[in-house]
């Protein structure tokens, strides 16, 4: 199934929809008009579990049977604006230097300091999320814009002391793509000074994901997926999942040692190898105003945003 948090013109606040044929379907309208009522929002509706999804599947199967019955609540592309898939989530981490090509990026470039001894992350703020086709404005003081296309997991489950030899994908709701915008400056700065924080991904519009959440049935194996980015139409990079070095098992191990993870969470798994910044003509590739940056997991999503200058 493919989930989409979207909001129109009669619902201004983000609900979660389901693709079915024929367009968008508002998944609290239809199955309360069923009678068997799911949530509105996305987190509300991952936190129903395996029971809410079966309802889902059901639904699904229904919408796409008679889509007459459920035309008045299906949206047409182009009816509705795409938000983040998960656009409050409790926790959103990113896993950083988890790529060995990119690792290989970093070094050259003395964006690292030292190699990885076990998973390290960040926190993305929800404030600096952006919906598929939104535009990201590019500040004038951030010549240096970087891409970096980012597999993300969609925790469907609440996990706590997940184990080395637990199965970690029974946590997993499903994937979608984060294009996980750097300002190459601020971070060289900040990772000069110590910082954690790392402020050069947490501005406005520096966090695009989506277009949607594609449920974990539907992915054969989330280490052989081929992720790109292209920007205006001319491909940047390609790289396979395979080549992470930390993967969701060891994530979980990690993160939920004490914290609880919970439905709706995320973990983006850090950027493939190609990005601007790591090739020598770096200046020429960094994103500018009227640039359109097109993220994909090849076979399954793609994630488009145009940049623009301030006040356009």
């Amino acid at each position: 199934m493919r989930l989409v948090s979207f909001s129109s013109p009669a619902a201004l606040a983000p609900r979660a929809g389901l693709r079915v044929r024929g367009g968008l379907l508002d998944i609290a309208a239809a199955s309360a008009m069923v009678g068997t009522p799911l949530p509105a929002s996305m987190r509300e509706l991952l936190a129903t579990g395996e029971a809410g999804l079966g309802v889902l599947r059901a639904l699904l199967s229904l919408a796409e049977s008679d889509v007459a019955r459920f035309a008045a609540h299906t949206l047409a592309e182009g009816q509705f604006r795409y938000h983040p898939p998960i656009p409050d989530a409790d926790k959103f981490i990113c896993v950083g230097k988890n790529y060995r090509a990119h690792l290989e990026e970093l070094k050259r470039t003395d964006l690292i300091k030292e190699m990885p001894q076990e998973v390290t992350g960040f926190v993305k703020l929800n404030s600096c999320l952006a919906g598929h086709l939104e535009p990201v404005v590019r500040p004038a003081d951030v010549p240096r814009l970087d891409y970096e296309p980012e597999l993300v997991f969609v925790i469907g489950k609440r996990a706590l002391g997940v184990k080395r030899d637990d199965n970690p994908l029974q946590y997993v709701a499903g994937v979608t793509l984060l294009n996980d915008l750097t300002d190459r400056d601020m971070q060289k700065r900040e990772v000069a000074s110590g910082s954690r924080f790392w402020t050069a991904k947490n501005a406005p519009g520096f966090g695009p994901l989506g277009p949607e959440i594609v449920t974990l049935d539907e992915i054969a194996d989330p280490y052989d997926l081929w992720v790109t980015c292209a920007v205006n139409g001319e491909e940047r990079m390609r790289v396979n999942t395979r080549d992470q070095i930390w993967r969701i098992g060891d994530i979980l191990q990690h993160f939920s040692r004490h914290m609880p993870i919970l439905p709706g969470d995320m973990f983006s798994t850090g950027a493939p190898g190609g990005v601007a910044v790591g090739k020598p003509d770096a200046e020429a590739l960094f994103l500018k105003p009227g640039d359109v940056v097109d993220c994909a997991i090849e076979g399954v999503m793609s994630l488009r945003n145009p940049i623009i200058a301030p006040g356009e």
